[in-house]
């Protein structure tokens, strides 16, 4: 039985996946509404843009996602917005996590079928690395909440700073991904660099 982290299956999965804009577009009215509302807040700094105009390698993403998850939400559009930034050079694509069971049973998180789950892939959409379900400062954010003296109200609004925080987490992990890609033995042979 094929792994439905190998290649082919991968692959398969990447083709069947959406492009963000047409993803969002797939979720209820107030889904949609609550993803253009956080899409509008999101501003990378001139620093992060010229990071990203510089990333050399193909990055092939792969997100599992849910149009109806607050994590999601406040993250996805993030990878948007550096998708738009680099020039060509990322590819990201979407799935509603609910709908591929065998993709998301592969990726668990602590035992449970969380999002988003990102998978980058190479060029050849092979398997490079794997980040989810929550940034470190997602994560920071939310035991701040969660764990002190009171728990924010459902839905309230998030601050600036947590926003940039965790579009740094995101421009991090993709600059290390295209490191990674970029150091390759396979593909500095391939494209003699």
């Amino acid at each position: 039985m094929n792994s439905p982290l190998a290649q082919p299956a991968l692959a398969e999965s990447f083709r069947a996946a959406m492009p963000y804009d047409q993803y969002v577009a797939a979720g209820k009215p107030n889904e949609v509404a609550n993803w253009q509302a956080f899409h509008a807040r999101v501003a990378l700094t001139p620093a992060q843009r010229t990071l990203i105009a510089g990333f050399s390698r193909q990055i092939n993403v792969l997100c599992l996602s849910g149009t109806w998850c607050g994590d999601c939400v406040q993250q996805v559009p993030l990878i948007d917005h550096i998708q738009r930034a680099c020039l060509g050079k990322i590819n990201a694509r979407y799935l509603e996590r609910d709908a591929h069971k065998a993709l998301s049973d592969a990726l668990k998180v602590c035992g449970g079928n969380r999002v988003p789950i990102t998978i980058f892939l190479n060029e050849d959409l092979e398997f490079v690395s794997l980040f989810g379900d929550r940034t470190l400062n997602r994560y920071r954010a939310l035991a701040a909440k969660q764990l002190g003296g009171a728990c924010p109200i459902p839905g309230a609004t998030v601050p600036n700073d947590e926003i940039a925080a965790q579009l740094q987490d995101w421009v991090d992990e993709f600059e290390r991904v295209n490191l990674l890609l970029r150091l390759s033995s396979k593909l500095r042979q391939r494209h003699g660099d």
